[in-house]
């Protein structure tokens, strides 16, 4: 008998509770259909805020959600019916309850962004959801100048709370996919924000290293000599939170590139843990083109100025080398980066021959603005690495003859197995016969004994096709250019049997018909 009153004790309990939840629900529409069908009722929507989310520890959570959910629907309504808004017709008494009504709203959206900014994983998530109903309310019913609701009101003040620290990970993914990914106002209006916040972090450049760089402050300095305020520890650990906060955002293409652009100057300094940085490094580098070339800079400054161990890095960097990088716009600021992180005296010499022969690979076929720029880094690394020499020195012309073939892998990804330390650089000694004689001249300083110490890359790199044209139309005719004797009547066709002129060397070699 008495294990049977146990037993039943569990299911009248379950009962009791779920007796407990309907009586809230009711209580909840009830208070809801009060206020929607009078005025005189309005006095229980701060009934319903209080049963709100942290506006009582003790309340019940389904209760709270119910609470904000019908607060919701309420609040739509009235801006639906147009309540909200002061219009001419109104009385005194009518003005006093529209704004009574317009305090308790902008209450209930306190609570909505307390949750989202403080709450559980479900609780943010519903406050959101009904965050965005009354924002798309306010757009359909306040009628505000195109614009002005992306800029004032509810939307800037959720993207804050969204970038604060505390506000999970979990409801920013949730705002990105469910209101911005498919929304493009809300994309734009949220890049824009984001676009500001990294303007704004970044013009504070000064980080403090000691309590003397803390002198200057807007209001009274405190009075402890203790206070967080005179910290550099503290000053760093809010500016990475921040940092940390606007690198987990989905950043557009140019905003990645703008925070990548100065990640070694104005961001990396602020961080106390800079090993943070290497995840969103990294992920730039796997985009792929320019944005890969600016997160390498970011990378390097890790590994040489932060001591960070980063072993791929050089292949890395080896992998960017290609044909398409010969004519990128950004070539001249990658080849100054190239010299930089060649620059250092321990790489290995196999490292370091396989850049050189790889680079000389691609100036074949390479533009003549490339190339000029190709070989004097050539020149400058095989200066600063003697051991790569012997790749000038190496019997080519015998190779050729023995009919083998170049023992260097250009398919081959690891820079250490590429075999280009056992090459030679037959590639600039085929430049010195390149068309242009520019290219042509600058090709020699490879076969010429190294009395010079190096070439500043700087005078090479703004080279183009129009500055190299321009140049060598500018320049003084000291002996005229010898020309042909017998003027062609044709060039592209050939000449009539009967004239007795033989064809151009054009129409020999190519067919134009």
């Amino acid at each position: 008998m008495d294990s049977a009153l146990n037993a039943a004790k569990p299911g009248k309990k379950r009962k009791r509770e779920s007796q407990s939840q309907l009586d809230e629900h009711a209580s909840v529409l009830e208070l809801e259909s009060q206020v929607l069908e009078s005025r005189r009722h309005y006095n229980k929507i701060v009934t319903l805020l209080n049963l709100c989310w942290g506006r009582n520890p003790q309340n019940d959570k389904n209760e709270n959600t119910l609470a904000g959910i019908a607060l919701c629907r309420i609040f739509c309504r009235l801006l639906a019916l147009g309540h909200m808004v002061k219009s001419p017709e109104m009385t005194e008494n009518e003005a006093t309850v529209m704004q009574w009504l317009n305090d308790r709203y902008s209450d209930y959206k306190d609570v909505l962004l307390n949750a989202i900014s403080k709450g559980d994983a479900s609780i943010q998530s519903t406050a959101l959801t009904l965050l965005m109903r009354l924002f798309k309310e306010e757009a359909t019913h306040l009628k505000k100048p195109d614009g002005t609701v992306w800029r004032t009101g509810i939307f800037p003040k959720l993207l804050d709370v969204l970038l604060d620290t505390e506000s999970s990970a979990d409801v920013r993914d949730e705002f990105m996919h469910k209101f911005v990914e498919d929304n493009n106002a809300s994309r734009e209006q949220s890049h824009q924000s984001l676009g500001i916040i990294i303007s704004m972090l970044a013009t504070v450049e000064n980080v403090p290293e000691t309590p003397d760089d803390l002198t200057d402050f807007y209001l009274a300095a405190p009075p402890k000599s203790k206070h967080e305020l005179y910290s550099p520890l503290a000053h760093k650990k809010q500016a990475q939170d921040a940092w940390l906060a606007v690198l987990r955002q989905s950043l557009t293409k140019q905003q990645r590139k703008t925070v990548l652009g100065m990640m070694s100057r104005r961001i990396a300094p602020w961080f106390l843990k800079v090993e943070l940085l290497m995840d969103f490094l990294t992920d730039s580098f796997d985009e792929g083109g320019s944005t890969s070339l600016m997160a390498l800079s970011g990378l390097f400054y890790l590994i040489q100025r932060k001591n960070l161990d980063y072993p791929q890095f050089y292949q890395k960097l080896y992998s960017m080398l290609d044909y398409n990088l010969m004519h990128l716009k950004q070539r001249s600021y990658f080849f100054r980066l190239l010299e930089t992180f060649l620059s250092s005296t321990h790489l290995p010499a196999a490292l370091v021959a396989s850049f050189i022969k790889r680079l000389s690979r691609l100036a074949l076929n390479a533009p003549p603005a490339a190339i000029v720029v190709i070989v004097p880094l050539i020149y400058n690394l095989l200066r600063s690495h003697p051991m790569c020499t012997f790749m000038i020195h190496r019997a080519v012309e015998s190779l050729r003859k023995e009919g083998d073939e170049d023992i260097f892998r250009m398919d081959e990804t690891d820079p250490m197995e590429t075999h280009a330390i056992e090459s030679s650089l037959w590639e600039i000694h085929n430049l010195q016969d390149h068309y242009h004689p520019n290219v042509a001249t600058i090709a020699k300083i490879i076969s010429q004994p190294f009395t010079k110490q190096g070439y500043n890359l700087e005078d090479f790199l703004d080279h183009s096709y129009e500055s190299m044209l321009h140049a060598e139309l500018s320049k003084d005719i000291k002996k005229p250019p010898e020309i042909e004797y017998a003027i062609p009547k044709r060039i592209f066709s050939k000449h009539d049997p009967v004239s007795g002129q033989e064809d151009n060397l054009m129409v020999k070699l190519f067919s134009f018909t």
